[in-house]
């Protein structure tokens, strides 16, 4: 039984443009293209036997070209028209960067436009917008640049911010400069999975600081445009646990917490008015000796549910990462939560169960405003570039045809929005 959410409290899914909206140029999409035929070949040693044969897919080099996506890019409308059906009073997207500034310096007003009929759109709908600004991918230029290893491109990003702040400061409250800026940082700038490929320590210390101080500034920018902006950044949480509590496995748990949470708190604590916590699974520490220093934490399975991508089910786990997060002082909202499920076998009881935890943690005084389920829609699963075949939407999205199919867990979700106790 789910008991009773603060009033107010947003409810919503959430995508991003690279995701969803197809018809981009953006760095990232070269990069698709200059990887898709190695990232295929490579499945078979990725992926274990049993995803290689549910999801054939994986193997095409095709999976790996965003392309249109799911076009919603036109079919923004229809979207949203599902997530009214399914009682959405908040939507989370994402604006484009290089639509918006396709050269340097150069801004697309009819791009700008488009963004505002999105808006508008929400807003004509009673679905209020959570606008983020950055959700990794750069405009080709500012790849060209460098991309966050170049100390220039946080004075590049204060003006596309400034421009977006002042044209829809009365369309929008709510708005988060970057997603999950760690994430990034280790995916594209450690371990070279993701653009821009790179891996070095070096090179991700330095983006990470370029990432913290545009932070800072936007939050500043924002403040100076409405005072009534409200500002966050979205982090990516593990629920931490020590593999069998062994003590060199508490000891690596306790370094992981440090770089994966700690050190993103105390540096975005002062410049965000809320954070944005994301929650899919835990992560049992267990220490292997030898090695370079970030390949000595290995994620080891303890846990019998798991998604379509082998990741672990764990709903208890969002409640620790909320209190854990809470000791930060800000009000919290849950801007991702999901699971690749392709069948819809687990979505249920995935929401239930970790909505269930999120008011457990609401019930011990953690100040949580808001839920946003990942995703609205099948999109491309971009993190790591694993592409078209996870399905983590509340709507089906048919890839040949573009049709929309809410999933028997979007009505769950509905039913659970529409009935708790206010």
């Amino acid at each position: 039984m789910i008991n009773k959410f603060p009033k107010g409290f947003l409810w919503g899914a959430a995508t991003s443009a690279h995701q969803v909206e197809g018809g981009l140029n953006n760095d990232w999409i070269q990069w698709e293209k200059d990887n898709a035929e190695r990232i295929a070949k490579r499945a078979d040693k990725k992926w274990e036997q049993w995803q290689q044969d549910k999801f054939p897919e994986m193997f095409n080099v095709e999976n790996y070209i965003s392309g249109r996506a799911c076009d919603q890019y036109n079919r923004y409308e229809e979207d949203f028209d599902l997530a009214k059906s399914g009682g959405h009073n908040a939507h989370r997207f994402s604006i484009e960067w290089s639509r918006i500034e396709p050269k340097e310096g150069e801004f697309d007003e009819e791009e700008i436009e488009h963004y505002r009929k999105v808006l508008l759109a929400l807003r004509e709908r009673g679905i209020e917008p959570f606008v983020t600004l950055w959700h990794w991918p750069n405009p080709v230029w500012i790849g060209e640049k460098g991309a966050w290893g170049n100390k220039e491109t946080v004075k590049y990003f204060h003006r596309y911010a400034e421009r977006v702040f002042n044209e829809y400061k009365d369309l929008v409250t709510f708005w988060m400069p970057l997603n999950e800026p760690n994430t990034e940082v280790s995916l594209g700038y450690m371990f070279g999975n993701q653009p821009p490929g790179i891996k070095s320590k070096i090179a991700a210390n330095t983006a990470f600081k370029n990432l913290m101080q545009v932070q800072k500034d936007i939050y500043k920018i924002a403040k100076s445009v409405s005072p009534d902006f409200q500002i966050g950044c979205s982090h990516f949480m593990f629920d931490i646990k020590a593999y069998k509590n062994l003590p060199w496995n508490i000891a690596a748990a306790k370094a992981m917490d440090y770089f994966a949470n700690r050190r993103f708190f105390q540096a975005f604590n002062d410049s965000c008015d809320f954070f944005g916590i994301q929650y899919y699974q835990p992560f049992h520490v267990n220490f292997k000796f030898g090695g370079n220093f970030f390949g000595l934490f290995e994620n080891k399975k303890v846990i019998e549910k798991q998604s379509d991508l082998g990741w672990q089910i764990f709903p208890e786990g969002i409640y620790h990462v909320l209190k854990k997060a809470a000791k930060n002082g800000k009000p919290i909202y849950i801007t991702e939560n999901g699971l690749a499920d392709s069948t819809d076998k687990y979505r249920s009881e995935f929401i239930k169960e970790h909505l269930k935890y999120v008011q457990k943690a609401i019930a011990d005084g953690v100040d949580i405003r808001g839920y946003f389920h990942w995703s609205l829609i099948d999109n491309f699963e971009f993190v790591e570039m694993r592409g078209f075949w996870p399905r983590f939407g509340l709507i089906e999205i048919d890839y040949k045809t573009l049709e929309r199919k809410p999933r028997p867990s979007f009505y769950v979700y509905k039913e659970i929005i529409e009935n708790l106790p206010r």
